[in-house]
C-alpha cells in the first residue's frame, strides 16, 4: 500500500478485456473533450487512461496523445487496440501522483471518476501538483467525480440492481452493495456480475471490490484553488448542464493560473 494511490484497490481492472466489453461502448465525455481540444495546440495527456476508451477516439481525430496509467494490463490492452488502428500513442505505466511525461501540455484530462482513487488529502495534493507541473500556463484540466449526495452515500447495504450488458453470448446483470465510511469519506463498493445463458440461467458469478474517495463541492473548490487551478465551469454531466443539488456527478473545467 502507498500513500499516493491504493495499489490493492484495482480489482475492477484485473480483466482488461472484460472491462472493455462492459465499458468501451460509452464515450459520452467525447463531445465536451473535443470542444476543448479544438482550443489547444500540443500533446494531450489522458491520466488514468485505462484501456484507451477516450485516448483512441481523440487520437483518431489527429491529436497527439500520451496515455498514463498505473495498471500494466490496462495499458497493454490499450496498446493492442491502438496497434490495430495504426494509432501512434505514447503509453506510460506510472503513478499519476508522480508522473513524468517529459513535456508541458496545454490540455490534461482524467475521466471515469478516476480522481476518486486518490483517498487521502496527501494523495490528492500529489496528484494535483503533478498535473500543475505538466500543464502549460493557461492550460486546461478536465475531470469528473461523483456528486456526494445523500442518495449516493446513504444507500442500504443490500444488493441493488445496477445495469445489464452483453459479454459475447452471455447477458450480464450487474448488482452493487455499498457502504460509506463517513470519517474517511470513502465509499466501499462490492460489484456482483451474474452471467446468464440463453435460458436466463445464472452460470457464473464474479465479485469485485473497489473503494472511492468522496469530495464535496466546497472542498474541491478550496483544493483546486490551493493548486492554482481556476474553476472555469462545473457541470452535472458531460452535456454541460449546470450543477445543482440533484446532481449525480460533477464535471470540472479548470485553467492553470499564472504563478501568484
Amino acid at each position: 500500500m502507498t500513500n499516493r494511490i491504493q495499489l490493492d484497490n484495482l480489482e475492477e481492472y484485473d480483466d482488461p478485456a472484460a472491462y472493455d466489453q462492459e465499458n468501451n461502448h460509452y464515450v459520452g465525455e467525447l463531445p465536451l473533450l473535443l470542444e476543448w481540444t479544438g482550443k489547444v495546440n500540443g500533446p494531450i495527456i489522458d491520466l488514468a487512461c485505462g484501456t484507451g476508451r477516450l485516448t483512441l477516439p481523440l487520437a483518431k481525430e489527429g491529436y497527439q496523445l500520451i496515455g498514463i496509467d498505473v495498471h500494466k494490463g490496462m495499458l497493454e490492452q490499450a496498446a493492442k487496440k491502438a496497434g490495430k488502428l495504426n494509432l501512434d500513442i505514447q503509453w506510460l505505466q506510472q503513478d499519476c501522483t508522480n508522473f513524468q511525461a517529459g513535456i508541458r501540455s496545454p490540455f490534461i484530462y482524467m475521466v471515469g471518476n478516476s480522481i476518486q482513487h486518490f483517498h487521502t488529502n496527501e494523495a490528492q495534493d500529489q496528484l494535483l501538483s503533478s498535473i500543475k507541473q505538466h500543464l502549460q500556463e493557461d492550460g486546461i484540466f478536465i475531470f469528473d467525480t461523483r456528486f456526494p449526495s445523500a442518495e449516493e452515500l446513504l444507500q442500504p447495504a443490500t444488493e441493488e440492481y445496477w445495469k445489464t450488458y452483453m459479454d459475447g453470448e452471455y447477458e450480464v446483470d450487474v448488482y452493487t452493495i455499498s457502504r460509506y465510511d463517513s470519517l474517511k469519506q470513502i465509499q466501499h463498493y462490492t460489484t456482483i456480475r451474474k452471467y446468464k445463458d440463453h435460458s436466463a440461467i445464472i452460470i457464473d458469478e464474479k465479485v469485485t471490490n473497489i473503494s472511492l474517495r468522496c469530495t464535496y463541492p466546497l472542498e474541491m473548490e478550496r483544493l483546486l484553488k490551493e493548486h492554482n487551478l481556476e474553476i472555469v465551469n462545473v457541470y452535472k454531466d458531460w452535456k454541460g448542464t449546470p450543477l445543482d443539488s440533484e446532481s449525480d456527478n460533477m464535471v470540472y473545467i479548470c485553467r492553470k493560473l499564472p504563478p501568484r
